[in-house]
């Protein structure tokens, strides 16, 4: 086999492989709360005062590799205030990403955790009262 031959199906299984990994991406635990320690949600709940402050949605991701990315994409309604690109470091990972709530944004809410391509993996709903 040439060496051309060699590299070709070398690509085809690496492109492969990265397919695998990306189909078994899952979110295993997920939160919104109002901190984070020792790498575990603190103060989760589905509804909050307007006077919360700082917010946490907290994810567990397993199935991931060295070199994922997930993203956090916040909503108040249907408008998108924010969104956070998040690196996954192992197989199972757990990260978060943080947002400082205005008092005067109160009612329904929501946190998109999506996979690098914008599949959405699971959705978190609050609500700001």
């Amino acid at each position: 086999m040439s060496k051309r031959m060699l590299v070709v199906m070398g690509l085809c299984v690496l492109v492969v492989a990265a397919g695998v990994v990306a189909a078994e991406l899952k979110v295993e635990n997920a939160a919104i709360c109002t901190g984070v320690k020792d790498r575990a949600p603190e103060g989760a709940a589905e509804k909050f005062p307007a006077t919360a402050g700082k917010l946490y949605c907290f994810t567990k991701i397993v199935g991931g590799a060295e070199g994922t990315v997930i993203k956090h994409v916040w909503f108040h309604g249907d408008e998108k205030l924010d969104a956070m690109e998040l690196k996954v470091g192992a197989a199972s990972w757990r990260t978060w990403s943080s947002k400082t709530i205005d008092p005067k944004l109160t009612g329904a809410w929501k946190v998109e955790v999506q996979d690098a391509e914008g599949k959405v993996l699971s959705t978190l709903n609050f609500t700001i009262e």
